[in-house]
């Protein structure tokens, strides 16, 4: 996941809001290609499996098909998606306030310049 991080900033070039752009774009282009391998390697196991519980045991499986198949993808929906967010917490930057003080002193500003406009 910190790889993720390393190619947003060498793409970014020093741009923040580009970095976090380019973090959001990369986690999610990763989790979808997770989600289709993870997903068609399902599909592919599930297809077996009724293959041989129909062919060879005789077992009703056709039945049950569309429940286990939502059972499976919802389960993976989500924890891919909590990988991806986790990915994505991990890696987004902030500003950084460099002087607090300086803050405070337009802060102060303000509030005197509010009250002599009164």
């Amino acid at each position: 996941m910190k790889r993720i991080g390393i190619a947003a900033s060498k793409i970014s070039k020093g741009n923040l809001a580009l970095y976090n752009i380019y973090v959001v774009l990369i986690s999610a282009l990763f989790c979808l290609f997770i989600f289709i391998v993870a997903g068609s390697t399902i599909v592919f196991a599930l297809a077996i499996i009724m293959y041989v519980g129909n062919e060879i045991m005789d077992t009703g499986l056709d039945r049950n098909w569309q429940s286990i198949m939502t059972v499976c993808m919802v389960s993976l929906t989500v924890v891919i998606t909590l990988f991806c967010l986790f990915s994505i917490v991990i890696n987004l930057r902030f500003p950084r306030l460099k002087d607090r003080r300086g803050l405070f002193i337009l802060r102060d500003n303000l509030l005197k310049k509010r009250t002599t406009d009164e």
